[in-house]
């Protein structure tokens, strides 16, 4: 396998991975968590919205791994600081930035969001919507609900500050023919 073959596939993983991750995340804010709100009881929503978290979150760990592995192995190879100019160093560190965020939410999210599931059994705690509580969710569980809306959304806003990032970095790509983009970059 060639070294470009090699970060192709870490770039598609990457991209694969982003896609699966930004999507998934935002479906279940914006759609799912809402949606359970037609469900009469209130304990059958936290049931419904922790089964379906259950049963994403090996593709959304999956896919922030994958995000996380393709940025990291792109820095040692393509994206060195050394192969770029000054413009793509400073993107590249707001990435690095980006990514790590991402991952941190992400795997709070992910912890916070198995400690809610324990709260009840079958993760049957009332909710009235996604991740706000119902009146009679046990305060610990409303805590934890709270705390995965804000989790969620910063680990959402991460994603998308890489996906303009990549977009930033692409466009800038292609804005400049091959050869300057050659000479400019330092050697």
């Amino acid at each position: 396998m060639t070294r470009d073959s090699l970060a192709n596939g870490f770039r598609v993983a990457h991209d694969i991975g982003l896609a699966a991750w930004v999507g998934g995340s935002m479906f279940g804010k914006f759609a799912l968590n809402p949606a359970v709100s037609q469900v009469s009881s209130r304990a059958e929503r936290g049931k419904v919205v922790n089964t379906a978290w259950r049963g994403y979150s090996p593709v959304n760990t999956t896919a922030l791994g994958a995000v996380t592995v393709g940025w990291f192995a792109a820095r040692v190879t393509e994206a060195n600081p050394w192969r770029q100019t000054e413009a793509e160093r400073q993107l590249s560190k707001a990435k690095d930035a980006l990514v790590i965020a991402a991952l941190v939410t992400g795997t709070a999210t992910a912890v916070q969001g198995a400690r809610l599931a324990k709260q009840a059994p079958e993760g049957a705690v009332p909710i009235e919507r996604g991740n706000e509580p119902a009146p009679e969710t046990p305060r610990p569980a409303a805590r934890i609900q709270r705390t995965l809306g804000v989790l969620g959304s910063l680990n959402i806003l991460s994603g998308l500050g890489i996906i303009g990032v990549n977009a930033v970095i692409a466009q800038r790509s292609y804005s400049r023919p091959p050869l300057r983009r050659g000479l400019l970059r330092r050697s």
